[in-house]
């Protein structure tokens, strides 16, 4: 029997125990007071309530050995990135992955593989595919379903998901961006449970007041933590904490803790925080996962104080996963399964006819998924648009990554590129290759660097070439996660000094041809509005 002193963190009843935890076969024998402990808080371990582990760049087993460093000891994790490229195959390679590991993933049976039909991808998941999924252990709910025009009209297909997932008691997770009113209750009524993409509280509101939870995300690019933390008191039991999507440079800097203690120092009740942290996401998707009681999996976290939330220890089924800085387990050897058939683009494949010089312009965020639409007038030479750099108009491009295809080219606006380009294969959600720059010979560069490595992200200027490559799937690597996040940090630092004034260039680029989240955004077939949905015209 092995034991743990503490200040214990006894979340549902609202109070800090001076106790021992002792530990038994994996599991809490028994806890009990004592009089002095060492200056130290245990708690349940944090879970990520909807992470896709693809966007990190690494597969599950180095996932899993960055997320113990932060005290996550689960996550909920929808795999449709690489379903999106490899089909059922890919989700069973992400979750035979991850369970070489202590970790605990669960895992979602992707919904909408492919996001759309306006877009191409390298593979389909269908109702037969969803049912073998969910045989396998821990997948545990029906990954988010994207197509709310489709559950709005009821589409024949997409119910049909919907009542296996019922049929088998799995969960079923959402995303309605912007959905009010009639629409996000008929969505709701049709069983569809949580949502992450809500990014205003009034939004959020109208979702809850019709029975769904909300999970607040903080990810590399989506930040609604501002605008949702004070839901966290309002509704502790209906609250849930996610990433979404988080690239590794973010994620060895902080996970989940990182949430809880913004949420804290915002005022917002401890034991509320690190209920929706710790606890909700275990009762909501019925997890076997522990929450410091006794009889309970021996799955928390040691932490200095209760205001950095800065992880001593972590442990999962009573084995410490992390101690003094280090991962007490062994990294995976694994396979590097891919889809990526493309030749080089030339440049002529990039220019822009100058049929009209008045264009549709997508306009991005700082910290948002959703875009806008403007419009600017080109000038051109030789027949041919130009971008405006000094007025940030560059030009975007979606390259098919699959077969060989006309490259689709529109124009972006709040990218802030002086010189330059970059470009990336991590692209929502068919994963073909974006890129953005200031010129089409950095641009056709940027591209064709992604191509030799069948996958990465990439930038150009001039003479100079970089790239990470990501040969699983063209959108993950093998590689040790610091290493990752060290190259991944070196890319996103060189983007900014070439005039990229997002906070994430690389995420935000990486959703500008992602199709379901409104309002203006490129795929490989097209310029496509998000609110009507429906392909429009470049020219205006």
């Amino acid at each position: 029997m092995t034991e743990f002193k503490g200040h214990i963190l006894d979340i549902p009843n609202k109070q800090i125990i001076k106790g021992s935890i002792q530990i038994k076969e994996g599991k809490i024998h028994s806890i009990t007071p004592c009089d002095t402990v060492p200056n130290q808080y245990i708690l349940p371990g944090f879970i990520d309530a909807h992470v896709h582990v693809e966007s990190s760049m690494l597969i599950p087993s180095e996932f899993a050995r960055l997320a113990v460093k932060q005290g996550t000891v689960a996550t909920i994790s929808d795999p449709h990135e690489i379903g999106n490229v490899l089909g059922r195959s890919g989700v069973e390679y992400m979750v035979n992955n991850g369970n070489k590991t202590p970790f605990k993933f669960f895992f979602g049976a992707p919904s909408c593989v492919p996001a759309t039909t306006f877009e191409t991808a390298g593979a389909e998941i269908g109702l037969e595919d969803l049912r073998a999924l969910f045989e396998l252990p821990r997948v545990n709910y029906l990954a988010e379903m994207m197509n709310y025009p489709g559950v709005l009209f009821r589409d024949k297909d997409v119910m049909a998901k919907i009542e296996l997932a019922k049929s088998l008691n799995k969960r079923v997770d959402g995303h309605a961006p912007g959905l009010r009113g009639e629409d996000a209750k008929k969505y709701i009524e049709a069983g569809i449970e949580t949502d992450h993409e809500c990014f205003t509280k009034e939004e959020a509101l109208d979702k809850l007041k019709y029975g769904m939870k909300i999970l607040i995300r903080e990810g590399s690019a989506a930040k609604n933590f501002e605008a949702l933390y004070t839901l966290i008191d309002e509704f502790p039991n209906e609250i849930m904490l996610c990433s979404d999507d988080k690239h590794p440079n973010d994620f060895v800097v902080g996970h989940i803790n990182q949430l809880v203690a913004r949420a804290v120092a915002k005022g917002c009740d401890l034991y509320n925080v690190l209920q929706a942290a710790c606890l909700n996401p275990i009762e909501h998707y019925n997890m076997d996962v522990g929450q410091l009681k006794v009889g309970d999996p021996a799955d928390f976290c040691v932490v200095e104080d209760l205001k950095n939330f800065k992880v001593k220890q972590t442990l999962i089924d009573g084995n410490i996963v992390f101690e003094n800085d280090e991962v007490k387990f062994p990294r995976v050897e694994a396979a590097v399964p891919n889809n990526f058939n493309c030749s080089p683009v030339k440049i002529a494949q990039l220019q822009v006819p100058a049929i009209g010089y008045k264009v549709r312009v997508i306009v991005v965020e700082d910290g948002q998924l959703v875009t806008k639409e403007t419009e600017h007038t080109l000038k051109s030479e030789n027949d041919e648009l130009l971008s405006d750099v000094e007025n940030d108009i560059l030009k975007i491009v979606v390259v098919n990554r699959y077969f060989d295809a006309d490259p689709s080219v529109a124009f972006i606006k709040n990218f802030g590129l002086k010189k330059g380009a970059i470009a990336s294969c991590v692209a929502h959600d068919s994963h073909n290759i974006i890129a953005v720059g200031t010129n089409d010979i950095d641009i056709q560069k940027a591209i064709n660097l992604i191509i030799k490595e069948k996958g990465g992200i990439s930038l150009a200027n001039g003479t100079e070439e970089e790239v990470l490559g990501l040969p699983v799937a063209g959108i993950m690597t093998t590689d040790d996660g610091e290493k990752v996040a060290a190259r991944y940090e070196y890319l996103d630092k060189r983007s900014k000094e070439l005039g990229a004034k997002l906070t994430s260039p690389y995420m935000t680029l990486s959703f500008c041809a992602l199709l379901v989240i409104p309002q203006l955004k490129l795929s490989d077939k097209g310029l496509f509005d998000g609110g009507a949905f429906e392909f429009v015209s470049l020219y205006k």
